[in-house]
């Protein structure tokens, strides 16, 4: 069997992995380096106000939910696999998955790096923290956005 057989015969399930693969890995990615930036800031926190800990961990949680996004959109893919399925549905499974992967790490990083100037609020006037809690939920907005997007994309084709 050639490759380019091979491809044909099993592609569709192939690409359809890969697109969980990219989903769950690079929305993943960016969501542990942003949790990384804001557990750095809310360290320094913590050594001299350990009783803000409950309220920096707020901020840390919120890059975390990009690799969620990226895990359900995996599930959501897997849920759809099948080794008969043609190439065309798989490359398209994969191309779906684009938007939540490649956005969820960017914005996971972008808004761990908000977060962190939160700790920065925090650690200063505590009655202003939901106004550093607003500036980083903002930038959930695009990750939001690209996963309504995979939704959208994955049904609006019918194999």
């Amino acid at each position: 069997m050639t490759f380019s057989e091979f491809l044909v015969a099993n592609g569709g399930v192939v690409f359809g992995g890969l697109g969980v693969a990219f989903a769950v890995m690079f929305s993943g990615i960016g969501s542990a380096t942003g949790i990384g930036i804001v557990g750095q800031a809310a360290a320094g926190l913590i050594i001299e106000e350990p009783e803000k800990f409950g309220k920096s961990l707020v901020f840390q949680l919120l890059p975390g939910t990009q690799g969620l996004y990226g895990f359900v959109v995996g599930l959501i893919i897997i849920g759809n696999l099948s080794v008969d399925m043609s190439l065309a549905q798989g490359m398209y499974l994969f191309a779906a998955s684009l938007p939540v992967g490649f956005v969820g790490w960017g914005s996971a990083i972008a808004q761990g790096k908000a977060a962190a100037a939160g700790i920065s609020i925090l650690a200063k006037n505590e009655e202003q923290q939901t106004k550093g809690i607003i500036y980083a939920v903002m930038v959930e907005t695009y990750a939001l956005l690209a996963f309504v997007m995979y939704l959208i994309i994955a049904n609006a084709v019918a194999f």
